[in-house]
């Protein structure tokens, strides 16, 4: 249940940890959509990307296929970081450092692959201990040889899970969680609050079912107070 206008804004405020989504939220890409244009299949991918965010395919399922289709393997994952250095989202940057500076805890939790999510952390001034996302598994050889499947963030709902460790962990309280998909809007609860991002695109049940919907991070910034 969305919270009212006022509350979201003074859970914002006092929150003690706030948890972003990467791919379309920090990032302007989808991960996974630029490994899949490295590899030739990116219309294919693409179709099982929005079909995973706009909720009407298992997440789970949909991971397994595209990278079925993709198969990443080390040579193919050190190209595309090359010929895609990873992109932060205007504005981004000014919203961690701002959270950062109040002491509150900035995490990344993500359903995209932590060897491309690594260096947006790293530009983030976050260290790996503040990253959840997936990890890719490959063959002695450099191949693909499948993905970590005990990740939370690899299935639905997988980033509930992922929030109610962290406070469980830290006994953060309020949590706050950031992004543009069904599986962001999902972490609430046990995330205290869900904004809403749609500064890359905007998804109507995300939109309908956030507590605060966003365009731009300057207002998320502006309302820190």
């Amino acid at each position: 249940m969305p919270a009212g206008h006022a509350e979201i804004r003074a859970l914002w405020r006092q929150a003690q940890a706030v948890c972003f989504d990467v791919d379309s939220t920090v990032s302007p890409d989808e991960g996974i959509d630029v490994l899949a244009a490295q590899a030739g299949v990116a219309d294919q991918v693409a179709e099982l990307t929005r079909s995973a965010m706009g909720g009407t395919v298992l997440f789970q399922d949909a991971l397994r296929q595209r990278l079925a289709l993709i198969r990443p393997g080390r040579e193919l994952l050190a190209t595309c970081l090359k010929a895609h250095p990873p992109r932060l989202t205007p504005g981004i940057g000014e919203l961690v450092d701002a959270l950062v500076r109040k002491g509150v805890a900035v995490h990344l939790v993500s359903g995209g692959f932590i060897e491309m999510i690594a260096p947006l952390a790293k530009r983030l001034g976050l260290p790996k201990e503040r990253v959840i996302a997936n990890a890719l598994r490959f063959a002695a050889d450099g191949s693909y040889a499948g993905f970590d499947d005990s990740c939370p963030t690899a299935r639905s709902g997988g980033k509930a899970v992922a929030i109610a460790d962290l406070k469980q962990r830290f006994g953060y309280a309020p949590l706050i969680m950031v992004g543009d998909g069904i599986t962001d809007l999902e972490a609430r609860p046990p995330a205290d609050g869900f904004i809403g991002y749609g500064g890359i695109v905007v998804r109507e049940k995300v939109k309908a079912g956030a507590d605060w919907f966003v365009t731009d991070f300057k207002e998320l910034r502006d309302a820190l107070g």
